[in-house]
């Protein structure tokens, strides 16, 4: 098996970044920072009907283009080098694949159409105050009366909470963990902006109080669903770290060959030399990390959970030595607000903890093994 992307992939990757370079480049992302939502809907909607990023891993059934993970992969590792602020990874990462995994076809068949074509911005909520990624964490509860399932409980760092329309919330029943789907502007919601230390990339706290839901999938039944959008959402955001990742490498690279000192390019100094090899280093392990995850979870491998955990683990911990690098690389004008290399690390710190911390996801690993 090569574990390599084709010359399609490397094509599909090429048109992304041109595009991302047309439509979102750093003083765009600049700009969107400020603002409340964070994201362009205008790009968005290009996203969708020009290059298909949207629909791309959706079946066709559905209203996608049915494409699998390993191009979904080559999407984000575009956008992630780009510092796109746009809700990629929480609508069709985390939201599409919740829904695709419930088996349930009329949930499907209402939310994915829209979800495909960008009209619909969807998002998981499972994380409350322990910001735990696990079922045991989930104290929101879901009530079914004459009416209806009610849902009650907060949910924190909801990614995209404030730009979603449609909630997929985690909550339990009598019956067990459930997947409930919620309109952002129902009665008894209330979202609400939750700071963080990437501008980039926005998180919400959601209040619920008896909020009206429809059950996706069968009572009680939900976690698996949830488990497996969990995988595709780590192993999506690991490829964006990737992107990072390079991005980073290129800026240091560039800038030790243009700034001088002593009278010749910094980049000819050992020390510049090494800090520079060890970061391509990381990427390239970074990179083969992600490409197995990918093909692990597109084929249902044996190992595909601890792949994503692997994969997760060193793509966060990469991303992170490397923007701090090319931050120490750049020397005093890295740590100033008018350059990008603080961008790059902030998104890299607040990846860290998305959809589990390092630490988490060796311990899932050395679960698996049995320890």
């Amino acid at each position: 098996m090569d574990f390599a992307y084709s010359p399609e992939h490397a094509e599909l990757g090429a048109v992304v970044r041109k595009f991302l370079a047309e439509v979102s480049p750093e003083s765009e992302v600049r700009r969107l920072m400020t603002e409340e939502q964070g994201c362009n809907p205008a790009v968005w909607n290009r996203m969708a009907t020009e290059i298909g990023v949207q629909s791309l891993a959706i079946p066709e059934q559905f209203g996608g283009s049915g494409f699998g993970l390993l191009e979904l992969g080559v999407v984000f590792e575009e956008t992630g080098r780009a510092l796109l602020p746009a809700p990629l990874l929480s609508s069709v990462g985390s939201a599409a694949h919740a829904l695709l995994a419930s088996g349930a076809e009329g949930a499907c068949a209402r939310y994915l159409p829209d979800i495909a074509s960008g009209r619909l911005v969807a998002t998981l909520a499972l994380t409350e105050e322990s910001g735990s990624w696990t079922e045991q964490a989930v104290t929101t509860r879901a009530v079914a009366g004459s009416s209806g399932w009610q849902v009650t409980g907060t949910k924190c760092y909801v990614l995209d909470g404030q730009r979603a329309h449609l909630l997929l919330v985690v909550a339990r029943s009598e019956a067990g963990t459930g997947l409930f789907a919620i309109d952002r502007e129902a009665a008894g919601v209330q979202v609400a902006p939750q700071p963080t230390l990437d501008p980039t990339r926005r998180f919400a706290t959601v209040e619920l109080r008896d909020a009206p839901a429809q059950l996706v999938g069968a009572d009680g039944a939900g976690w698996a669903a949830v488990e497996q959008a969990l995988l595709v959402s780590a192993v999506l955001l690991a490829a964006e770290q990737v992107g990072g990742t390079s991005a980073v490498l290129d800026m240091a690279v560039e800038y030790a060959k243009t700034r001088e000192q002593f009278g010749r390019p910094i980049g000819s100094f050992q020390a510049i030399k090494h800090k520079a090899a060890e970061m391509l280093l990381r990427l390239e392990a970074a990179r083969s990390a992600v490409l197995y995850a990918l093909w692990s979870l597109q084929t249902a491998a044996d190992d595909r959970r601890a792949a994503v955990s692997l994969a997760k683990s060193y793509c966060s911990e990469a991303f992170s030595f490397c923007a701090g690098e090319n931050m120490q690389i750049h020397g005093g004008i890295g740590f100033t607000w008018e350059h990008s290399a603080h961008l790059y690390l902030r998104r890299a710190k607040s990846c860290e903890s998305l959809f589990g911390s390092p630490t988490f996801h060796r311990e899932r690993i050395a679960a698996l093994a049995g320890f």
